[in-house]
């Protein structure tokens, strides 16, 4: 009788074990299915206006390496347009483009309008990479570009946040933020060179 109770036992701790394992799978299973990460942004869902007001549509630049920079006319830093111009006459037969955003985040230094922009970086700088309408590159109304670009939960990559004019974001052949780059580093630097180059 002892060794049928004893049995019984161990017939009901199984199933009852069994059960359990079930329950936990399902629950693993729900979980998993629950935390899918997100697909990564590109910058190929961007639609931005450049500075004569035609829409720019990022998505088409794919294959290409681009190098987003916010810019300013009245800057210690405007010079690096010059080494912008030169890194874009350079290698622009390689799949790579510079696209410009002015903005007048930092000690209002490009108050300019958008004819005014585009006039300054001719006349002194010869600028025929893209150059796109003036936005804003942080604070609440940040565009959403720069969004993708400083989040790390929409780029995938990191979080920055936009120091000052000049500050360089470098994006692969697939739309993906590779690097973030100190707007001291000169454009002609060998670390983004080397970037272009690769």
């Amino acid at each position: 009788m002892k060794k049928i109770i004893m049995a019984a036992c161990s017939i009901v701790l199984l199933i009852s074990c069994q059960q359990n394992q079930a329950q936990k799978e399902v629950a693993e299973a729900t979980t998993t299915e629950n935390q899918t990460p997100m697909a990564k942004e590109t910058i190929y869902q961007f639609k931005v206006k450049d500075l004569s007001g035609k829409e720019f549509d990022f998505a088409s630049l794919k294959g290409k390496k681009i190098l987003v920079v916010n810019t300013a006319s009245k800057c210690g830093l405007t010079p690096q347009y010059k080494d912008l111009q030169a890194l874009y006459d350079t290698y622009k037969g390689q799949n790579f483009v510079i696209v410009g955003f002015p903005a007048n985040n930092f000690a209002s230094q490009e108050p300019g309008t958008n004819a005014e922009i585009a006039t300054f970086c001719e006349m002194n700088y010869g600028v025929t990479f893209p150059m796109m309408d003036k936005i804003s590159v942080k604070g609440d109304d940040m565009a959403p570009i720069y969004k993708f670009l400083t989040q790390k939960s929409k780029n995938g990559v990191q979080d920055s946040e936009v120091e000052w004019n000049f500050q360089k974001y470098l994006i692969n052949e697939q739309g993906e933020l590779v690097k973030v780059i100190s707007p001291k580093t000169l454009p002609t630097d060998k670390e983004i060179v080397d970037w272009v180059k690769s």
